[in-house]
């Protein structure tokens, strides 16, 4: 099965499940609020952590050197802006995840050696000669 579609149906399973659990615990209205709160708090700080990898991007480019890092760490925070917008307390606890700085470096050190892992052949030269034929004979 494809893994998006599964994430498209276990998702909300899993939101509903801890929103029945946790406004059970603590209340409707303190659920709601919580909601809010945490969403609300999360694009602050999303905010915040973009302008600074926009800052550091742009001192990386007065230095004539390529801000990978700072590519992948805004788009990284674009996606958590976007889980801590979705109502829900598994995506805001991911999404929260995703914006400090230090758990972003640990994802993404993870994610660049398994690519390291699957690109084993990167050094393969194919040699050969070429011919023109011409087609008017």
């Amino acid at each position: 099965m494809n893994a998006i579609l599964l994430s498209i149906i276990l998702i909300p399973i899993v939101e509903i499940y801890l929103f029945i659990e946790i406004g059970g615990k603590i209340g409707a209205f303190n659920t709601i609020s919580l909601i809010f709160i945490t969403a609300f708090v999360g694009v602050l700080y999303a905010r915040y952590e973009g302008f600074n990898t926009l800052r550091s991007g742009m001192s990386q480019l007065v230095k004539n050197q390529m801000p990978i890092y700072e590519i992948i760490s805004g788009a990284a925070l674009a996606f958590a802006a976007l889980l801590l917008i979705i109502p829900g307390f598994a995506t805001d606890c991911v999404g929260l995840l995703i914006i400090f700085p230090p758990t972003r470096q640990i994802l993404f050190k993870k994610f660049k050696n398994k690519q390291n892992k699957n690109n084993y052949v990167k050094d393969e030269l194919i040699e050969g000669e070429a011919e023109d034929i011409d087609e008017k004979k």
